[in-house]
This record gives C-alpha cells, sequence and structure tokens, in this order.
C-alpha cells in the first residue's frame, strides 16, 4: 500500500479554509492571475499555487486562506516585540500556515513550512474572526496581531480578523518579513495600526538564500513607515551570516535616514531548524550591534531573547534627557518616568503608541 505524502494532505486539508482574493490583491494578465499579496508577484496559471503554496489560482480566481488558525495565543506586546505600543499589555497573537520565504533557522518553522517539509506538524484548526475576536476581548488584550509565520500571504483573512478588531477599539498589527506590496499596504492601512519587520540581513546574496531579494524588503519597510505604521524592525543576529560590523552598521544607517525614531531590536540567535552547525549569538555580540546602532544616530537600540545579559539594554530612555522612561527584564516591565507618552523629567514625546 502507497503511504499518504504528509504535506499533499495538509495541503488538501487547507485548500477547505478557502475565500476569493480581495479584487485589491489580484491581477488579470492574459489567462494568468498575478498575486499582489507579497513582493513575489506570483503569476499563475490555472492551478498553479504561489510561492507561498497557500494562494492558487482556480478557474480564473485567486482562492486564498480563510477561517482558521493553525496558533493562538495571548502574549505580552513586548514578545513580538512592539515595545513602544502600550507597554505591559497584552497581546492576541494569531497565526496561520505557510510562507513567502524559506529561512533555514526559522524559529516558528513547524507551521511557517508545512507545505514544504515533511517533518513539520503544524495543522489548521477552523476558526472564525468573531470567535478570534471574542478571545482577545475576554482575556483584556488591546492589540491584536498576525505572526508565528508571514501574515501577508493571509492578508484577507487578516483583513477580516481586523476590521472586527478595530470596531471593538482594539489596536491591530503585522509581524512580518517584510516583503510587501504597496497594494497590500494600502489595503490593509485603514484596519491596522503596526508593524513589525524582520530585516533579516543586508546583503542581497544572503537574502537570496532565504527567499527573495533584500531590495524587497527594504522597500517594504520604506512603505510601512510612509503609511504612518507604527513601525518597529528587528535583527536576529547568526553568527557568520549577518553579524559583522560593518553589515549591522548598514542596517542601522538605513534606519537613521528612515527616521532616528525607529527602534530597532538586534536579538540572539539560536541553534533551530536547519541552522544547527552554529552556537548561541553571545551578550558581548547584542552589546557590540546595540552601540553601532546608538552610534549610527538611532534613538531606541534594545538587545532582547537575552532577558538581563546586557544591563540596560531592554530599557526605554528618553532621547532628550537620557533617563529611564521604561525599565525592562523580559517580560517584566516598569513604567518608571513616562507620563502618557512625555518624560516627566524633560518634557521630551516618546515616539509610539500609547
Amino acid at each position: 500500500m502507497r503511504s499518504l505524502d504528509p504535506v499533499a494532505t495538509l495541503q488538501n486539508l487547507l485548500d477547505r479554509h478557502a475565500t476569493v482574493a480581495a479584487s485589491e490583491l489580484v491581477r488579470t494578465e492574459g489567462k494568468r492571475v498575478v498575486c499582489l499579496a507579497c513582493g513575489h508577484r506570483c503569476q499563475l496559471s490555472d492551478g498553479a499555487r504561489g510561492i507561498c503554496k497557500v494562494r492558487w489560482a482556480e478557474a480564473g480566481l485567486l482562492r486564498v486562506p480563510s477561517g482558521y488558525v493553525a496558533g493562538i495565543a495571548v502574549d505580552p506586546i513586548e514578545k513580538k516585540p512592539f515595545f513602544h505600543v502600550d507597554p505591559g499589555s497584552d497581546a492576541l497573537s494569531f497565526g496561520t500556515l505557510g510562507c513567502d520565504l524559506h529561512c533555514g533557522y526559522c524559529q516558528n518553522w513547524d507551521t511557517s513550512q508545512s507545505l514544504r517539509d515533511r517533518d513539520a506538524s503544524g495543522l489548521p484548526h477552523a476558526m472564525t474572526a468573531s470567535e478570534i475576536i471574542e478571545v482577545a476581548t475576554a482575556r483584556d488584550c488591546s492589540t491584536v496581531v498576525s505572526t508565528y509565520n508571514e501574515p501577508l500571504i493571509t492578508a484577507e483573512w487578516s483583513h477580516e480578523v481586523f476590521s472586527l478588531a478595530k470596531e471593538r477599539g482594539l489596536r491591530t498589527g503585522f509581524v512580518s518579513n517584510g516583503n510587501a506590496t504597496p497594494e497590500v499596504l494600502d489595503w490593509l492601512r485603514p484596519v491596522m495600526d503596526l508593524y513589525k519587520v524582520d530585516l533579516k540581513s543586508f546583503r542581497d546574496k544572503s537574502y537570496r538564500s532565504l527567499g527573495c531579494p533584500l531590495q524587497n524588503v527594504l522597500d517594504g519597510i520604506t512603505m510601512v513607515h510612509e503609511r504612518g505604521l507604527w513601525l518597529e524592525v528587528v535583527t536576529l543576529i547568526v553568527p557568520d551570516f549577518n553579524d559583522s560590523d560593518a553589515e549591522l552598521a548598514d542596517i542601522a544607517r538605513f534606519l537613521v535616514d528612515l527616521s532616528p525614531d525607529i527602534p530597532w531590536h538586534v536579538t540572539a540567535f539560536h541553534p533551530d531548524y536547519k541552522m544547527r552547525d552554529r552556537g548561541w549569538t553571545q551578550a558581548e555580540t547584542l552589546c557590540r550591534a546595540r552601540e553601532i546602532g546608538v552610534e549610527a544616530g538611532l534613538n531606541h537600540v534594545y538587545a532582547g531573547n537575552i532577558p538581563g545579559a546586557v544591563p540596560g539594554a531592554e530599557d526605554t530612555h528618553c532621547a532628550g534627557c537620557g533617563v529611564v522612561l521604561i525599565a525592562r527584564t523580559g517580560y517584566d516591565v516598569r513604567i518608571v518616568t513616562l507620563e502618557g507618552n512625555e518624560c516627566r523629567a524633560c518634557g521630551t514625546v516618546l515616539p509610539g503608541v500609547f
């Protein structure tokens, strides 16, 4: 008896949770449909699937995911990480399956790579947008975040969830790889407030090994900033991949040129998935990265993933007088010298969403 392919079986199961793409996120070119949800802009003939594996052409239409979660949890907002959004509050996090990249060190590979990797075990669980929002309100979450896998590939589903969230007065946001298009950002902007981007490298060759050109992500970050979404950027520092002083300085200068007020989180890698050939990022490396960011002119640079290992590097300092506004150790958060969004010592406004 021939054994079943678990990826094909999952694909069939997942295809039951689908709807037609938003008209704003699809274009027809001859007999093909062009998906506009991410920077790949996949051109799909009938029956073909996009790079993400979850958006596909059928009878001249683009079919897309809807009506399920692969993970849902209440997290501290700092875990996303958003350090300049309602500090100490909780966020309702939900995610689906699939990704438009294939990072070998993905820490959520069980869901993001489930349609590529037979060893992944993520599964869809039917859930309505109303049920997601009911969980958020019951658990007193002030924010709803699409995360865990890449939310751009399920933009329509996020839009549905976020629309209900906004009706309840909740903030909404993406935790994303940033491989966005102007079309998807313009369509989401009315129902979205926050956007965290993983800027994984500043070298095109490295980015292409993960699945897209560097410029796609730089353009995505720029477009997010231009649209007035609250933006925070994370760089997971991977030994012998993106940890040189020159590359870290390039990242910092790029962000400063957009705005010195963009928070930059430099976080520690740990061996995972297909990248187990190197050790954890050392605290000294995070210190060095943080210094590079500060020297470049960024006002808020944070070291993460090793709570307490870099003293003071998780705290938010006033850009005006330098006092500690918010003290943090891991998810232990304490407001120190902040009143609303202003420093009580000098009156400088802390950028963010408060």
